[in-house]
């Protein structure tokens, strides 16, 4: 982006859509080729590959019910008890006609029959049934293939493994499961006031918190975050450190020093690096103005503002679907509608990202609006998620309703 004298041309700034459309059309995000982790830690992963029943499930019909298997051809009518079907053990004889099994939730469909009566619809008789109602065939029958069908696409690359797909996995007997590796991001802080967390802060000085709310969040949207240096404002110190992170990382995040600044070096020391370097730098957008999205060869370098709020909330609302790309994930984004509690205010032309805090009222949700000040630690803490306020509005008036985008 063009500078004039350390200021932002705002003519030039990019929407947050805009933005992240240019980066990726100009970097090819893509995440590492697959691996294949033990079944038991596939969960919470990405699925890397197609995964194709590789039979027919159930491989024969089975019972949806406790009862009675019958040829249901045969009924109304009474029918002889000959036996009693086991799960784990299917009958081994052809019933015969007017014959029937006991059959439990699960069992092999003998031979024979094609229905089963439930047990409080039968009136039993010694070792004879009588079942009074007519049947189609079918009833109460999962027949084979009726869950999946051999050769048939069951979960598809970029699916985000949980619960269920981990039983059809199982099901499958796939323990060994494909996925695409988490990447790996370095969180790099910058400046001579940052402090670690357990030393007290001297006159001028803060703890550094913004590499711990950053690789929290990144661990959520299912990236493996690692600590890179805290650099000081010496020159050089940031491109040191940067090349140091990029040798082990699939990307890297700065939190401070983006901004137009004598001492802001992020984008100087990210154009150091190598190509495409810096893609752009500010935003039209409130909070987060001074962020830089970068890349050297394929790997992404975000500069984020030094400011918390600045920094959590760009990164949950812009930078997500890069960190999507790079795990191969869907963008997944969790919301809920809700009705302004209060008036937000915010700057026509640019888009605004507001913290909200959510309450139920007997009505539904209510979004109360959080003061944006970015540089406030505990803000986004206070905050269920946030709104978008777009660049063709500039007041929201109480009442209004809102999608609400919840923080992770």
């Amino acid at each position: 982006m063009e500078q004039r004298g350390f200021v932002f041309i705002e003519e030039n700034l990019l929407s947050p859509a805009q933005a992240v459309a240019t980066f990726l059309a100009r970097v090819a995000v893509a995440p590492r080729a697959f691996e294949r982790v033990r079944l038991e830690d596939a969960c919470g992963r990405i699925l890397a590959e197609r995964i194709v029943a590789d039979a027919d499930y159930p491989s024969v019909p089975r019972s949806a019910m406790d009862g009675f298997a019958i040829d249901a051809a045969r009924a109304p009518g009474t029918f002889s008890v000959v036996g009693e079907i086991l799960m784990g053990h299917p009958w081994g004889a052809l019933l015969q006609a007017g014959q029937t099994v006991r059959i439990p939730t699960g069992g092999v469909v003998p031979d024979g029959a094609d229905a089963v009566v439930p047990i409080e619809d039968v009136q039993l008789s010694g070792q004879n049934v009588a079942v009074e109602a007519a049947l189609d065939a079918g009833t109460n029958v999962n027949p084979r293939a009726g869950d999946m069908r051999a050769g048939t696409p069951i979960l598809e690359p970029g699916t985000r493994i949980g619960g269920p797909q981990m039983g059809v996995l199982a099901t499958l007997g796939i323990t060994a499961v494909p996925v695409f590796p988490r990447p790996r991001i370095a969180v790099i802080s910058s400046g001579d006031e940052l402090v670690p967390p357990a030393m007290h802060p001297g006159p001028g000085q803060v703890r550094d918190s913004n590499r711990h709310a950053i690789a929290g969040a990144l661990q959520g949207m299912g990236a493996q975050p690692f600590h890179g240096a805290t650099v000081s404002d010496v020159p050089g110190a940031l491109e040191r450190a940067l090349r140091k992170a990029l040798a082990e990382a699939d990307a890297a995040i700065v939190t401070g020093g983006s901004s137009v600044g004598e001492l802001d070096r992020t984008p100087a020391a990210i154009a150091a690096l190598g190509t495409p370097g810096v893609i752009v730098h500010g935003l039209r957008v409130k909070p987060g103005k001074p962020t830089v999205l970068a890349a050297v060869g394929s790997k992404p370098v975000i500069g984020l503002p030094g400011n918390p709020t600045s920094a959590l909330v760009i990164l949950e609302a812009v930078i997500r679907p890069i960190i999507a790309a790079l795990a191969g994930a869907p963008l997944l984004v969790s919301t809920v509608l809700a009705r302004l509690g209060s008036p937000a205010r915010s700057r026509r032309g640019w888009t605004w990202f507001i913290p909200v805090r959510l309450e139920e009222d007997g009505e539904g949700s209510l979004a109360w609006p959080l003061p944006v000040r970015s540089s406030l630690v505990s803000l986004t803490a206070q905050a269920d998620g946030y709104i978008v306020v777009p660049e063709e509005a500039e007041d929201l008036e109480m009442g209004s309703r809102v999608t609400v985008h919840r923080f992770i």
